[in-house]
């Protein structure tokens, strides 16, 4: 069974970077043919995916976010990690990680095998 955990600070400054990381057990995030997405969800709102890298290495972005937006991976340490740069306090959210095994750019919670716990970001000064 895969479990995802994400890792990082709960508060950040506006106009700094989050950075954020997701360790992978149970299952190597190079296994064919999964995708590991960052989904966030700000208070009130729905579920929104934000990006994913591929087991091959390749990486999608959100349109709405690409331009703050750096996801990679460290595959000695079977991790991923978010990078959202200039933070504003409309970026304050439960930051998730999850597995798909197609790109899903949806919030549908069906549409990821395996979730992180999530974790609270909070932008503010």
């Amino acid at each position: 069974q895969v479990q995802l955990q994400e890792s990082g600070p709960g508060l950040v400054k506006p106009s700094q970077t989050l950075s954020l990381t997701c360790t992978v057990s149970g299952g190597s995030i190079t296994t064919n043919y999964y995708y590991w997405n960052w989904i966030r969800q700000p208070p009130g709102k729905g579920l929104e995916w934000m990006g994913a890298i591929h087991y091959s290495g390749s990486i999608y972005y959100s349109p709405s976010l690409k331009s703050r937006t750096s996801i990679s991976r460290d595959t000695s340490k079977n991790q991923f990690t978010l990078r959202l740069a200039s933070v504003t306090p409309e970026d304050t959210a439960v930051y998730y990680c999850a597995r798909s095994y197609a790109l899903k750019t949806t919030g549908w919670v069906r549409d990821y095998d395996d979730w992180g716990q999530g974790t609270q970001v909070t932008v503010s000064s």
